[in-house]
């Protein structure tokens, strides 16, 4: 490990808006703050917007940003890139924003029931070969259940016409209720302050012509879950790399 990571994660060791559990304690001892969020870390009892794969935290700030008035929690296994946002938000001075380094598997570990009222997943890998790894799969959507509110939103950003279609599929053959969906948002009436916030890869992509993809949809209630059966076309620019595409 370079030096450079190893200074930023000292670095963010002492951070108060960053909070970095291992399996092992979040299994033996559980998370301290658990059902608590709103009372004992932002002292207030505003909605908390979670924001799952967040690298970087642009999407976390940016919406932080916008609305004060609400609460929002950036989880990635990615130390370095976490520590950008991380130093970003402190010299910000927002008090609405923490980090929790760790694999989004865990995420059920973190939350009590009913504690999120929002799900961002902003350009998710989308896991053409894995079911189980789709962060839009089943799987995952029952440990999201255990957390998000009855009415809460699950929004998908991608580039990625596999993880929309796929997405798209298990909502429909779940009756999801769909709030908003279009395979091109910059040429739909759809944008808006928060759509608009483009991040880092986000622009890669748009540079090179990919469409942006968007799905907002809400599980309610429902505590079974299917697979869609059908066989959706993979992306085949990420056949040989992310950036390969031209």
């Amino acid at each position: 490990m370079g030096k450079n990571k190893l200074a930023k994660f000292a670095e963010m060791a002492h951070f108060e808006n960053v909070f970095q559990p291992t399996y092992e304690g979040l299994m033996q001892q559980g998370f301290p703050l658990k059902g608590l969020w709103g009372t004992s870390y932002f002292k207030n009892n505003a909605p908390i917007i979670l924001e799952l794969g967040c690298g970087k935290g642009e999407y976390t700030i940016s919406l932080a940003e916008r609305y004060p008035e609400k609460n929002f929690i950036g989880i990635d296994i990615k130390g370095a890139r976490m520590f950008t946002g991380a130093k970003l938000a402190n010299q910000k001075g927002l008090k609405n924003v923490a980090f929790i380094r760790t694999k989004i598997e865990n995420s059920d570990l973190l939350f009590g029931r009913g504690e999120i009222s929002e799900i961002w997943l902003t350009f998710p890998d989308p896991q053409m070969k894995n079911v189980r790894k789709r962060l839009t799969s089943t799987w995952f959507l029952c440990r999201y259940k255990r957390f998000l509110a009855g009415s809460g939103i699950i929004h998908l950003k991608t580039d990625s016409a596999f993880q929309y279609n796929y997405t798209l599929g298990m909502v429909q053959r779940n009756n999801f209720k769909i709030s908003a969906q279009t395979d091109n948002l910059y040429g739909s009436g759809l944008l808006n302050e928060i759509l608009g916030i483009r991040t880092f890869y986000e622009k890669q992509w748009t540079d090179r012509g990919i469409p942006i993809k968007y799905l907002a949809f809400i599980p309610g209630e429902a505590d079974h879950f299917e697979e869609p059966e059908e066989e959706y076309e993979k992306d085949s620019y990420r056949s040989f790399g992310r950036s390969a595409r031209q």
